[in-house]
């Protein structure tokens, strides 16, 4: 199985809670190659713990065709907008920018019971 490399940008309860439920899953076609986060959460914490690094946007958008999907889990406009220009400038048509709602998706086929927070604001791509 070939593998899906991710990174998740926002690490507060949301992002927290989804990369907590994606390192207990067993699938060995997932690697979760970076974070973002920039606050003390425990997200951040567990994500250190792992071995995963925590890196910057930049960092991130510079990681080009080796990051398969990208979890936009801040809840911020300027961050999407931001995280989307940077991705085209960079030519990178492979990525794939998913939003909350995918990661609930993917928690309600994954999990069993868990749910994210709800933090959502209605703000979408």
């Amino acid at each position: 199985m070939e593998k899906q490399s991710i990174a998740i940008v926002g690490l507060g309860d949301v992002g927290s809670a989804f990369l907590a439920e994606l390192l207990e899953q067993s699938n060995n076609g997932v690697e979760i190659i970076a974070v973002v986060e920039h606050a003390e959460t425990p997200g951040r914490e567990l994500a250190k713990a792992r071995g995963i690094r925590n890196v910057s946007i930049d960092q991130l958008v510079a990681m080009g065709d080796s990051l398969d999907i990208l979890f936009d889990l801040t809840h911020e406009s300027a961050v999407r907008k931001d995280l989307r220009e940077k991705l085209r400038i960079s030519g990178n048509r492979h990525t794939i920018v998913a939003t909350e709602n995918i990661a609930r998706m993917i928690l309600t086929l994954i999990s069993s019971g868990v749910d994210l927070p709800n933090k959502n604001t209605g703000a979408g791509y």
